[in-house]
């Protein structure tokens, strides 16, 4: 799922992982996230935005975390 919501376009906010179709974030989506927004308050505030969209930008950050031993 997150290959086909999340990509990477280098003339597209300059190469950033974005939401396919969007100039929207991954790294906007989890800052936001991160103070506190719920996904909710995202799909109001980003009318573009679907709720898969938002958890793929949480899978695609979580792929790209190394994995622990």
């Amino acid at each position: 799922m997150t290959a086909d919501r999340v990509t990477a376009d280098p003339v597209v906010m300059a190469g950033v992982p974005t939401i396919r179709g969007t100039r929207i974030t991954v790294s906007s989506i989890l800052g936001q996230l991160a103070a506190g927004s719920t996904v909710e308050q995202l799909l109001v505030d980003y009318p573009s935005l679907e709720r898969d969209d938002v958890y793929a930008a949480l899978g695609f950050a979580a792929e790209s975390m190394p994995q622990g031993r």
